[in-house]
């Protein structure tokens, strides 16, 4: 059950490595053009989401109702930068609680106009495997700074462009790739920082659109698959999809995994302070 949230988080964060090594060799591994300029950011004049949007997600491991998930924005000021503070927590519940009880919390702080991470948080119990994480951006010295609570250790990496944390980077491409650049067997990259492993690449897939049945009815939805590595987590490199609303709000509505041993879905249950309609397609 360990890496159930985890994974979750780092389908959030459009991450593609859910065992955090050989990361560098990872980002090289496909042959897909990353470089297309169709594929780069454009900055966008209204953000997609704002302080108040709520999400939770509930997860099932095979049959299993093993867990929920929940994503919070609100706002706040670092230095006197206005920031988005995004708070993501998850718990296994009921019965798969009694074999394996999991309770982490990730933090987000990123700039309401420049969409850069200036701190971040993770705090995970996972059956008493534990990791007490923080990092501060410092943007002007092109530095950050990973303080390991746990283990007393400090770690200094030097930034790169369009650098982002674990949840930053989902909100970073919510509002800063247009959809209709989307070009369908094409990959869009972004660099990543939310752990001692350094600053690694990552590559999303996208697969085009299609319509989920969901408890809320009909949904659209752009696909994508972000790479990850097959081996001890994941059968096979292409294990992983996400779906998310094609709506303005560009939220995910579906993930969905196959592992060595077993699978993970994990379905939207329940939002709140959307910025924009939650569009359901009627029959």
């Amino acid at each position: 059950m360990r890496n159930v949230l985890m994974l979750f988080f780092l389908s959030l964060g459009l991450l593609t490595n859910a065992q955090q090594s050989d990361s560098g060799d990872l980002a090289s591994s496909s042959g897909e053009n990353t470089s297309n300029s169709k594929n780069r950011k454009h900055p966008k004049k209204e953000s997609t989401f704002q302080p108040g949007e709520w999400l939770k997600f509930r997860m099932h491991y095979g049959l299993l109702n093993a867990s929920y998930a929940t994503l919070h924005v609100k706002s706040n000021t670092i230095n006197g930068v206005p920031v988005y503070h995004v708070v993501g927590k998850g718990a296994t519940t009921g019965f798969a609680s009694m074999f394996f009880k999991v309770d982490d919390t990730y933090e987000s702080y990123f700039g309401m106009e420049d969409m850069k991470p200036y701190k971040f948080v993770r705090k995970i119990d996972e059956g008493g495997y534990i990791k007490d994480y923080e990092i501060h951006f410092d943007h002007k010295k092109d530095t950050a700074v990973l303080k390991d609570k746990k283990n007393k250790k400090t770690y200094s990496f030097d930034l790169q462009d369009s650098i982002q944390d674990l949840l930053s980077a989902f909100y970073y491409l919510r509002n800063n790739y247009d959809p209709k650049d989307l070009i369908e067997g094409e990959a869009v990259k972004l660099k990543m920082l939310f752990d001692d492993d350094g600053i690694f690449d990552f590559k999303l897939k996208y697969l085009g659109t299609e319509v989920l049945r969901t408890k809320f009815g009909k949904v659209e939805c752009y696909k994508f698959r972000p790479l990850v590595q097959s081996g001890r987590i994941f059968k096979e490199q292409e294990s992983l999809a996400l779906w998310v609303s094609t709506d303005d709000n560009r939220i995910p509505v579906r993930i969905q995994a196959d592992l060595a041993v077993g699978s993970i879905k994990v379905d939207l249950e329940a939002y709140n302070g959307l910025k924009n309609q939650f569009k359901i397609i009627m029959d």
